[in-house]
């Protein structure tokens, strides 16, 4: 096929993938407890399905233990001298939540007033927005694209997934020249985005006791030692009174890539009017670059239903995200002596360090970033920007680390505005065609590259 003809040839496929996207999105494929099995092997024999339809003949079912089950995909270079690009997206959604939020039901996918067009449904985002994406780049090139193909498509990426772990063991499978991981999208819609990096993440548990058991406030509170103002006491120590993360040693730079307006940020998070924004520096030091401890749960006597006592225990659980570089357990353990070296009221806190995942940061100099940058400028018609995400995703890492020298890229059809893990999520059809587009350039261009640099001859040659 001709790069020349390539957008009029995604205009031509557009119905058809909007139609299987809405059949995909129209399974309630969830992968948490709790949830019907059945809808995931729904999804995975309907991707079974496309992929066969799109001209792929090489495609394994993957069952690891205690996971819903994977499409693993595979077409072969057209030539020795082609690279191999693997690509990554997941079929499981996020449960809906409180359906009453929706402005329509979660599993029906409805069309949205959006400009450019929309789809809403839980999932038609993360991620099965990016999955038709990879299918649609399939077709451009009728099940023979110039490079040759890995695909992985799991169905426990929500809930927590062994593919996290399991691709370092089996390094023949996931072996590649370059990797897009379509399980992220573009800052804004219209708005080109690589993101380059991901912030890592720890758990850690805090906790006192200071009575044997709840005893009466009027005779006692005062001199008793109150197990929740201890535990407040030592969390107050987390920020500084910029609200800035206080705990030494967790790195924080400048950021700058691309990033939200403030306007946009208060927007997306929902901030009540006249609040002001916690922390100091730049968003993207304060959401990508810097550390953010969050307090995600708390034990304590619940309002309704108060007594009158002094509190004898109390806990909460900490969320931390820091730098993508930073060692996971260094980082951790960082806010461990943090806490641990907390006397309130010259009481000592049990803390016990819970899980980490690690960040990631990209290296962007080399030719599949180049490659990239292009194509995704061809499909949006502006220059791509760099951006980071605080969310994290281990699965990168059991990649980049099962396939050491291929570049790692992350883009797709979703947009910071879809309303990702909340009610109404939904897709802009637009963003969806500029990334069947881009990725369709990609893989053109990158061959040519790979081709130029290496010396080797193309199909045909």
């Amino acid at each position: 096929m001709e790069i020349g003809n390539l957008e009029a040839r995604v205009d031509g496929l557009m119905d058809g993938l909007r139609a299987d996207l809405e059949r995909l999105a129209a399974i309630p494929s969830i992968a948490f407890p709790g949830f019907p099995p059945e809808p995931l092997e729904q999804a995975h024999d309907l991707l079974v399905e496309l992929l066969k339809d799109a001209g792929v003949e090489h495609i394994e079912r993957l069952d690891l233990p205690d996971t819903a089950p994977a499409v693993y995909a595979h077409i072969p270079p057209p030539d020795p001298g082609a690279p191999t690009v693997l690509l990554y997206g997941h079929y499981d959604v996020q449960p809906p939540g409180d359906e009453s939020s929706w402005l329509s039901p979660p599993f029906e996918p409805t069309p949205t007033d959006d400009p450019g067009g929309g789809l809403r449904a839980r999932g038609i985002a993360d991620d099965k927005s990016n999955v038709i994406a990879h299918l649609g780049m399939l077709r451009v090139f009728g099940g023979r694209p110039p490079v040759g193909i890995k695909m992985i498509i799991e169905g426990q990426e929500e809930y927590g997934s062994p593919f996290d772990d399991y691709p370092p063991t089996d390094p023949e499978r996931f072996a590649c020249d370059a990797m897009v991981i379509a399980d992220l999208g573009n800052l804004r819609p219209g708005t080109p985005t690589l993101t380059t990096g991901l912030r890592g993440a720890a758990e850690v548990i805090v906790e006192v006791r200071t009575l044997d058991e709840p005893r009466h406030s009027g005779e006692f509170g005062g001199a008793a030692p109150d197990a929740l103002l201890v535990l407040l006491r030592a969390l107050s120590t987390l920020h500084d009174d910029k609200g800035d993360v206080a705990v030494p040693g967790l790195r924080r730079d400048e950021w700058s890539g691309a990033g939200y307006t403030e306007d946009e940020f208060r927007s997306l998070a929902g901030v009540q009017e006249g609040l002001p924004l916690i922390g100091s520096g730049g968003l993207g030091e304060r959401l990508w670059s810097g550390p953010a401890v969050t307090v995600i749960g708390l034990d304590a006597p619940s309002v309704e239903g108060a007594a009158s006592a002094v509190v004898p225990y109390a806990r909460a659980k900490l969320n931390l995200r820091f730098h993508p570089l930073q060692d996971p357990k260094e980082a951790r353990d960082k806010l461990v002596e943090h806490l641990r070296a907390q006397r309130p009221f010259g009481i000592a806190l049990t803390v016990t360090p819970g899980d980490t995942g690690p960040g990631y940061e990209a290296a962007t100099g080399g030719p599949a970033y180049e490659a990239a940058r292009s194509a995704l400028q061809r499909a949006w018609g502006k220059e791509a920007g760099y951006v980071a995400t605080g969310g994290s995703i281990p699965l990168v890492n059991g990649l980049a680390q099962a396939a050491p020298e291929a570049e790692v890229l992350l883009f797709g059809a979703q947009d910071g505005m879809c309303n990702l893990h909340a009610p109404n999520e939904r897709v802009l059809l637009s963003e969806l065609r500029n990334t069947v587009v881009a990725m369709a350039a990609f893989v053109t261009e990158y061959a040519e590259d790979f081709r130029g640099r290496t010396g080797a001859p193309g199909a045909g040659a």
